[in-house]
């Protein structure tokens, strides 16, 4: 079974679609965007030995419903807005038409799954993010680090030095 999520701050917008083609395509409902309901959607679904293939757009809140999708033995898929195929001047849009959309374009291989950071290029970009933080404040108060590299290199964690290095 294919589930497409519509995934915002505070809910969830779920469509299903029935592995087979001609298979039919609906709006399930909308969930909390919480981690107990979505334990209780994957259960609902999943009854009978379903294996799930979800997918939802990349959202700013983050990774977590794909790392919990995983860790509840189903495949998820995240995917770029930029990379879903639309029709021209389809502008109307709504959570259900959405999660409907994201489902039949799953089902029919129309997707294009996005990489997604594991916690070790995640900490290397916050890193990063904070370096550049720092450096602002830094360079607002008038004081500028002399030496060519960052001095807080060696802070960082021996394997994720190893791979922002390589």
């Amino acid at each position: 079974m294919f589930i497409g999520l519509d995934v915002h701050k505070a809910t969830i917008s779920v469509a299903i679609a029935q592995e087979d083609r001609g298979g039919e395509v609906r709006h399930w409902g909308t969930i909390s965007d919480h981690p107990d309901h979505v334990r209780k959607l994957v259960e609902k679904l999943g009854t009978g030995g379903n294996h799930l293939h979800f997918c939802y757009e990349a959202e700013p809140c983050g990774y977590g419903l794909l790392c919990q999708l995983g860790e509840l033995a189903h495949d998820c898929i995240v995917v770029a807005p930029s990379l879903i195929p639309g029709k021209a001047g389809d502008r109307v849009k709504t959570d259900r038409r959405d999660a409907v959309m994201l489902v039949k374009l799953h089902r029919a291989g129309e997707l294009t799954a996005m990489w997604v950071p594991d916690a070790t290029h995640e900490a290397m970009r916050v890193l990063g993010k904070a370096r550049q933080h720092l450096q602002g404040f830094l360079l607002r108060h008038g004081r500028i680090y002399p030496g060519a590299a960052w001095p807080l290199k060696s802070a960082l964690p021996h394997k994720v030095r190893q791979s922002h290095e390589t």
